[in-house]
């Protein structure tokens, strides 16, 4: 059953419901279903905050499976799948990438492809660069561009929950930066001066107050989270400020 298209109506407990949607709580323990060390770190990161206790494909050596979708959707459905089946565990997968709009949206959906089998992610954005001056795209206008993350959780009796994020920007060259990985230092993000490369991970994929929430994965985490997660801990000062105010008084 996928969460995103499941009509509101009579649920059994922990099932919650958000508009016309019944949504899944996620909690405990999780299988990150990636093997990229880039992408692992950011989903962790934006796991923290939840008390989520989260592995990895990678680390439980879970075999990758054929990206065989037309869509970012669909192959962060069947990583999601693959790996809730083999863990036996709730599984939480990504599958991102970069569509620039005067490539025809290339290299989309092969956006790790393009770097190669040794993530080569240099020569990726090279190429990028070269196939936009073959089309004289020399001008900001014309070298607009736009992250996509598509997320999905599967448990193993095949529920799914799916969730997406966008952002747009324009690509500059040379790269700027060296924080982030894949395509971050050539992307701008609309509104900003500097770019993914040169901001650090707090800034991007930091949920409000900590950071923007800014990326792609952290517009789409955000949907998920309000869907799935318990409400974050409040902070030591937040939790300070709810004291009785005559507790510790004289």
């Amino acid at each position: 059953m996928a969460g995103n298209n499941t009509l509101k109506g009579s649920s059994p407990g922990g099932i919650r419901h958000s508009s016309s949607v019944i949504h899944r709580p996620l909690a405990g323990r999780l299988v990150i279903a990636t093997h990229n060390p880039g992408k692992l770190t950011e989903m962790r990161d934006l796991l923290a905050p939840y008390g989520i206790d989260a592995t990895s494909a990678g680390e439980l050596d879970l075999a990758e499976p054929e990206e065989t979708g037309m869509a970012f959707r669909a192959n962060a459905r069947i990583k999601a799948e693959a790996a809730a089946k083999a863990s036996g565990l709730p599984a939480f997968a990504d599958d991102s990438g970069l569509a620039v709009d005067a490539l025809g949206g290339e290299p989309g959906i092969h956006s790790a492809r393009w770097a190669g089998p040794n993530r080569n992610f240099r020569r990726a954005m090279e190429l990028v660069e070269e196939r936009l001056r073959e089309r004289g795209a020399t001008t900001p206008q014309q070298r607009k561009a736009h992250f996509v993350s598509a997320l999905s959780i599967a448990w193993p009796d095949g529920h799914i929950e799916e969730f997406e994020g966008r952002v747009d920007g324009t690509l500059v060259w040379p790269p700027r930066g060296d924080k982030g990985f894949g395509y971050d230092p050539i992307f701008l993000p609309d509104g900003h001066a500097r770019t993914f490369g040169e901001m650090s991970s707090e800034e991007k994929h930091g949920l409000p107050p900590r950071g923007l929430g800014l990326s792609h994965r952290a517009r789409a985490f955000r949907k998920l989270a309000e869907a799935c997660l318990r409400s974050r801990p409040p902070s030591a000062a937040e939790a300070g400020s709810r004291r009785d105010p005559g507790a510790g008084r004289p």
